[in-house]
């Protein structure tokens, strides 16, 4: 079986440094372009993660994983000094065997939450099961409407007139897991698939960093299948765009 065993790296502190066990890490997966990592890094830059603000303890971006050589996302990650890793699905038998690999490449940064932002592949329920709870995804939706692809053609021609993003953990149902946040866009007279897709990109933008911080803050949090909240006012878990 194919194994995860090469790292691009342009940090010294990737593995099994003191400071790391001070901190929180995340491992990022993505498939694409990685526009929602980039809006990640770049809040957890600016609001200086890594330096324990907002949060009170130190928030690290460990590593990102693409299934997929060419991902512009790992452009995005090694932009930032972020370590990487190519895991291409095609390289392995079955999807058990790539999920066994991702989980290996995964758990040697030990992190206490692994985000799909923007992975494009059916996770196995082995694999949920092994984050559960630490497993977050963004749908372009609000979910439960819209689960599964072409979420922005499929708004149109149902002629809804709200559309948006979901934060929500994982669970073995496909874009069925308890959810954390929304963002609401309204569906304008004339959008296309494009603009509208543009205008719920923003907001996920803004969702997606927003929810990471507090799932490592410990104000939200996965109990069975319902998620807490604690300190978190109403409006911020649905931020409803003009």
């Amino acid at each position: 079986m194919p194994r995860a065993t090469f790292w691009d790296t342009q940090r010294a502190d990737v593995i099994g440094m003191a400071s790391e066990s001070e901190s929180k890490s995340i491992v990022c997966v993505v498939s694409g372009r990685g526009s929602n990592l980039e809006a990640i890094l770049r809040t957890a830059r600016d609001e200086e993660w890594e330096e324990g603000r907002p949060a009170g303890c130190a928030i690290r971006v460990a590593a990102v994983i693409s299934n997929r050589r060419e991902a512009r996302g790992l452009e995005v990650a090694r932009a930032y000094g972020v370590p990487t890793l190519a895991l291409p699905h095609g390289d392995f038998p079955s999807r058990e065997g790539f999920d066994a690999a991702l989980a290996e490449a995964i758990d040697i940064h030990g992190p206490v939450l692994v985000v799909l932002a923007g992975f494009m592949r059916v996770l196995t329920p082995g694999f949920v099961a092994r984050y559960a709870g630490r497993l977050l995804n963004i749908h372009p939706s609000l979910l439960p409407a819209f689960a599964g692809l072409d979420t922005h053609r499929r708004a149109l021609q149902a002629g809804v007139r709200l559309h948006g993003a979901t934060v929500h953990f994982v669970s073995d149902r496909l874009d069925g897991g308890p959810i954390v946040a929304q963002a609401v866009v309204p569906v304008l007279p004339g959008d296309s698939e494009q603009t509208l897709a543009a205008r719920v990109l923003e907001q996920e933008h803004f969702l997606l960093p927003r929810c990471i911080r507090w799932v490592l803050e410990g104000r939200v949090r996965l109990n069975g299948d319902r998620v807490l909240i604690e300190g978190i006012a109403p409006q911020d878990l649905l931020v409803v765009a003009r």
